[in-house]
């Protein structure tokens, strides 16, 4: 019997949804735009922050150096690389409608400031457990990520239902024993959801 439900946020509640903001600042930069999202997310700064071992405003602070901008631009380097994601307000609700029948999760490959943007859009009640892995020091696709979140719901991996976009992560709470939807866009993890579910009454 399912008993949780848990999702990652980058990608799949929180997605880009318009990417001029981030080609303009690649071409203002002089990167080709796969290089900028290889450094904001990819970058050994951006791992560090991801760990938890260096703040985010650090992360964007290397990349301000790397790119040859003023210490002080930092933040508007951030706030233009993200200025084309759009939280799904509707997968949101969903989510609460879920609850008080299904525990709710969330795991997320993400820097310490996610816990304050968390609070910002009134997302924290929706989710009976938040795994950071900036706060715990652990990132998807380890095992162990997976578990803590399990053991903070109280739920074998048998018992929880994984959504998230990227396939290795995916794949990992599979391995782990968790069933586990590949998000590409809303209406078909709604639908593969309430497969689960229904078969699993």
């Amino acid at each position: 019997m399912i008993r949780a439900v848990l999702f990652d946020l980058g990608g799949v509640l929180l997605r880009t949804e318009f990417e001029a903001p981030r080609q303009y600042l690649a071409e203002r930069l002089g990167l080709e735009f796969e290089e900028l999202l290889r450094q904001v997310f990819d970058s050994p700064s951006a791992r560090s922050a991801s760990l938890g071992e260096i703040t985010a405003a650090a992360h964007w602070a290397e990349l301000a150096r790397r790119w040859h901008r003023p210490a002080e631009e930092a933040a508007f380097l951030s706030k233009q690389f993200f200025a084309g994601d759009l939280l799904d307000r509707e997968l949101v609700d969903f989510i609460r409608s879920l609850r008080p029948q299904f525990k709710t999760g969330l795991i997320s490959n993400a820097w310490d400031d996610l816990r304050q943007y968390l609070r910002q859009m009134r997302l924290e009640d929706a989710f009976d457990v938040i795994v950071i892995s900036a706060e715990v020091g652990l990132v998807k696709p380890d095992a162990r990520i997976y578990q803590l979140a399990l053991e903070r719901l109280q739920v074998q991996p048998y018992e929880a239902i994984f959504v998230d976009d990227s396939p290795p992560n995916v794949q990992a709470a599979r391995e782990l024993g968790m069933w586990a939807i590949q998000f590409t866009d809303r209406h078909q993890t709604l639908h593969n959801l309430q497969r689960i579910l229904d078969g699993m009454k």
